[in-house]
């Protein structure tokens, strides 16, 4: 462009990738905003700087987004050695990382880093909203037991949507694809998770996650709870939290008459993994999944049982078994394995049996030429090569939930 004096590549030199300059940390006392081992990145930001995530106009660019870790107060700073002029840009103007974030999380930030530390005395005063539904410990570091609590909440509690606005604010940085609920929605539940911890006879309640649930009618006079939304913190992952979590929210929907069976919403390959590990750690528990029921395939009592029980619905009951015969099933004896792999191609491969049948009514109406022109199928070679493909994706899947139970 004319009158530019940098060129395209001196303004590469201007972008960052958002998610190695912003950084996330939960403040318990003042001292945590000089401990840089605090310190979290968020996993996506295309919500707010575009596919390529780039913010653009600074070079050593640092985003600092801290939360009193009770309140879920936020201050925000931002840091850089460099700012692009637009006289030199072309007119580019840098971007207004506060606006750009505040605009998308619906929030206002503070930025007076004494007010925020000032603010820090009243986490104390701070109780988590709604009903408290479970407690548990978990060791923590240098043999300390910690300890938490999951309570259930919805939006006539007092205080509790505003403190859920603060809460929102984390999943369109973690949950690809996330977006904010409609919070006026009476059929809307919440569930949280607090560390509890004690210090010298003030006890303190610290954010670690939450839940968002969706209750569905379900024909005639149940309902069908939908898990929409599960954060748990990264620095609080790889503790067992989100089984804890899950498992206290099935505890409430199971002493709940109304409630048919649970659900979830466009689950992530993680929340998979979960949700099948704790379906089947509470399915091993019933006698229609007993090793020998389980070695005579998947029978109407396992779901009925497991819907009951446990508000499992039929196919994730029948996920559950595949699951768990194949952690029975002896892969050395070709006889037994062929027999398992079997059962659950025949399931895989009833979408292409519909299919066939579909073609067959075609066939009875269309010419040959028509037919073509209208269908796009495979042969059956390749239908053979995609069920493959289909189980051992299947398998390598079930076997990390394996793993994890015989941990």
């Amino acid at each position: 462009m004319a009158g530019m004096s940098l060129t395209h590549g001196s303004l590469d030199s201007y972008v960052s990738k958002a998610n190695d300059v912003i950084y996330f940390k939960m403040i318990r006392e003042e001292k945590d905003l000089e401990d840089g081992t605090l310190c979290f990145n968020p996993e996506f930001s295309h919500q707010f700087f575009g596919d390529s995530e780039g913010i653009f106009g600074y070079t050593g660019l640092r985003v600092n987004m801290y939360y009193s870790a009770s309140r879920l107060n936020i201050y925000f700073s931002m840091t850089y050695t460099d700012k692009a002029d637009p006289k030199k840009t072309g007119g580019i103007q840098p971007d207004n990382v506060q606006k750009i974030i505040e605009e998308k999380l619906e929030v206002k930030f503070g930025t007076n880093i004494d007010d925020f530390s000032s603010a820090l005395s009243k986490e104390a005063s701070f109780r988590p909203h709604g009903k408290l539904i479970q407690s548990f410990s978990v060791d923590g570091d240098s043999n300390s037991r910690q300890t938490f609590d999951v309570h259930r909440s919805d939006a006539t509690i007092p205080g509790f949507v505003e403190y859920h606005q603060k809460m929102q604010t984390f999943v369109l940085w973690f949950i690809d694809a996330a977006s904010f609920i409609d919070v006026d929605d009476e059929r809307w539940e919440y569930f949280t998770i607090f560390e509890r911890v004690v210090l010298n006879g003030d006890t303190f309640y610290y954010f670690v996650g939450y839940a968002t649930v969706y209750r569905y009618y379900a024909y005639p006079t149940k309902v069908r709870p939908r898990i929409s939304q599960m954060f748990i913190l990264p620095t609080f992952q790889k503790k067992g939290l989100g089984a804890k979590m899950l498992q206290a929210m099935y505890n409430w929907y199971i002493c709940d008459t109304e409630v048919l069976d649970i659900t979830v919403e466009d689950p992530s390959e993680n929340f998979v993994r979960l949700r099948d590990f704790v379906d089947c750690k509470n399915c091993l528990q019933l006698p229609s999944f007993r090793r020998e029921e389980l070695a005579k395939g998947f029978s109407e009592a396992m779901f009925r049982e497991a819907q009951e029980k446990f508000k499992i619905g039929k196919k994730q009951a029948r996920r559950v078994f595949e699951i768990l015969r194949l952690r029975i099933t002896n892969t050395f004896d070709d006889d037994e394995y062929r027999a398992y792999r079997l059962d659950v191609k025949n399931r895989l491969n009833a979408p292409f049996q519909r299919q066939k049948l579909d073609l067959e009514k075609l066939q009875k109406t269309l010419s040959a030429d028509e037919l073509k022109a209208t269908l796009n199928y495979s042969n059956k070679e390749q239908r053979m090569e995609q069920l493959e493909h289909l189980y051992k994706d299947l398998e390598a899947e079930y076997k990390q939930v394996i793993e994890r139970l015989s941990s």
